[in-house]
């Protein structure tokens, strides 16, 4: 239900961007943000600090691109929002020597250090590609191809990312020990 609420406002946003423009689309976007951290805030009792920063960076850059009419603010919210992402997990590993991937998700799994460390940098990574992918769309093709990129492509590239991650730490989880009694060893038992 969390992750559907998420997308919701960059759906909203595609359907009205393709029926009437970048304004309305703007605003959409906007409003439809800041009635997801309503949300947030009552069905989870907080919002995450991930979900924060993308809600400000959205109402900043959508008014922006809103009240100029122009969908270069949105376009850099993008870049500038990976940028960020990729830095704090690089400086805090690098510079802190705290790893936000296992903050994040250590309460759900147990892992190797080593695990980790991979995992926080190939995130970071992931950004860095997310953030120059945007910058070549955004730059080089049209408006239209960006707004798809945007709605679909990040979308994508992040369920693949999440997959490869997946299939990463899969060797690495604790494996559970259970024992199937069979008919022969019942009959061994006897």
């Amino acid at each position: 239900m969390k992750q559907l609420l998420e997308f919701i406002p960059l759906i909203l946003f595609f359907v009205v961007y393709k029926l009437a423009g970048i304004r309305e689309a703007a605003v959409t976007l906007i409003i439809a943000t800041i009635i997801q951290m309503i949300i947030l805030k009552i069905k989870y009792g907080k919002i995450g600090q991930q979900q924060l920063v993308m809600g400000v960076a959205v109402v900043f850059f959508g008014t922006l691109t809103a009240y100029f009419n122009e969908l270069e603010f949105l376009k850099w919210k993008v870049t500038i929002v990976y940028a960020l992402f990729a830095l704090v997990l690089l400086i805090s590993q690098f510079g802190f020597k705290k790893l936000l991937i296992q903050k994040l998700l250590g309460k759900e799994i147990s892992l190797p250090e080593a695990v980790w460390v991979k995992l926080n940098v190939g995130w970071a990574i992931f950004f860095i590609i997310c953030m120059l992918v945007n910058i070549v769309i955004s730059q080089f093709f049209s408006d239209d191809i960006w707004v798809d990129f945007k709605t679909f492509g990040i979308l994508t590239m992040t369920i693949v990312a999440s997959l490869i991650t997946g299939i990463y730490i899969y060797r690495y989880l604790p494996k559970e020990n259970h024992s199937v009694t069979t008919q022969d060893d019942l009959q061994n038992k006897k």
